[in-house]
């Protein structure tokens, strides 16, 4: 297995706080440091480039830095490696878990569900932490699965009551292959998730026409009198889910997040809805082309997609 190796040097007149700076910012990567001195991270590109940032940032500072990469350390075999990248999660994980048992303990004594927006907002914010941890547990301790069952068995006693999802009839997947598709213009949050599941897993070349009018033959989604739209509580995305019957890793996550920007009916709680809608207004802001905000908005969801794929 390969890995990154850093390690550096500041001027001996440096002062305390440059060295603290640089101590927590190592600590924010999730770098261990078995012998004095170097510090260590697997060898994943996000990993390399932030220890190539820290040296570069060192040396302007005049002091040294070095990054290399080692398939093997004396001494160490890769599993004591990886070991410890678990046990320093592991101290991470457990310092939340004390915050998150706190706040479930508080909501079982506390039934004045008034108080369930204060709840929220507190479990936001354990989200957001969680979330933090999560993207440097590079080796998926065991602890990270129960906390977030854990933050989810929360989620749920928070959210809102609401009326059974309806049932949506299954279609087949080939009978829309080949289908030309249509919906508004200005897509945000519902159609672009619609466009990123028809690329996806219907028709990655399919032609997904934007106008206030359908044509023809015309499959539409998500505007007026569309096959494919709002049903009972569930968006448009969340109805195309059921209908094309699609269970990939990481998509109820995702559709969890594309209903709570739609419809911001607080069923939901996820520390990435924030920072999703605050991008997509920032898109609709700049006026950008149906064409340009479709491109953007797959890539958006297939990098979501991805890191949620790891917490199902």
């Amino acid at each position: 297995m390969n890995w990154i190796i850093f390690s550096y040097s500041l001027p001996a007149q440096a002062s305390s706080g440059p060295r603290v700076t640089l101590w927590r910012r190592l600590r924010r990567l999730g770098a261990i440091s078995p012998t004095g001195g170097i510090y260590i991270l697997p060898a994943q590109d996000m990993c390399v480039e932030a220890f190539q940032w820290l040296a570069q940032e060192i040396k302007q500072a005049n002091g040294q830095a070095m990054v290399m990469s080692v398939q093997q350390l004396e001494g160490l075999t890769d599993q004591q490696l990886i070991d410890l990248f678990r046990e320093a999660r592991q101290e991470d994980y457990a310092e939340l878990k004390t915050q998150v048992t706190n706040l479930e303990q508080t909501i079982t004594v506390e039934k004045n569900t008034e108080k369930f927006v204060d709840f929220r907002e507190a479990l936001t914010k354990l989200q957001k932490q969680y979330s933090d941890i999560r993207q440097i547990d590079y080796f998926d301790s065991p602890d990270g699965v129960q906390l977030a069952a854990q933050l989810a068995k929360i989620a749920k006693t928070l959210a809102p009551v609401v009326e059974p999802s309806p049932q949506i009839a299954q279609v087949s997947i080939e009978s829309y292959r080949d289908r030309v598709w249509g919906t508004r213009p200005k897509p945000h949050v519902d159609r672009l998730a619609c466009a990123w599941l028809i690329r996806r897993f219907i028709n990655a070349e399919a032609t997904i026409r934007y106008a206030h009018q359908p044509i023809a033959a015309e499959v539409t989604f998500d505007m007026s009198e569309a096959e494919f739209s709002h049903t009972g509580n569930l968006c448009t995305f969340e109805t195309m889910i059921q209908a094309f019957d699609l269970d990939t890793p990481g998509l109820s996550l995702l559709a969890e997040i594309v209903h709570e920007i739609d419809l911001q009916d607080e069923r939901y709680f996820h520390p990435e809805i924030t920072g999703v809608e605050a991008i997509l207004k920032g898109w609709l802001q700049l006026d950008l082309p149906d064409t340009e905000l479709e491109k953007y908005g797959i890539a958006l969801f297939e990098g979501l997609i991805s890191e949620l794929s790891t917490r199902s």
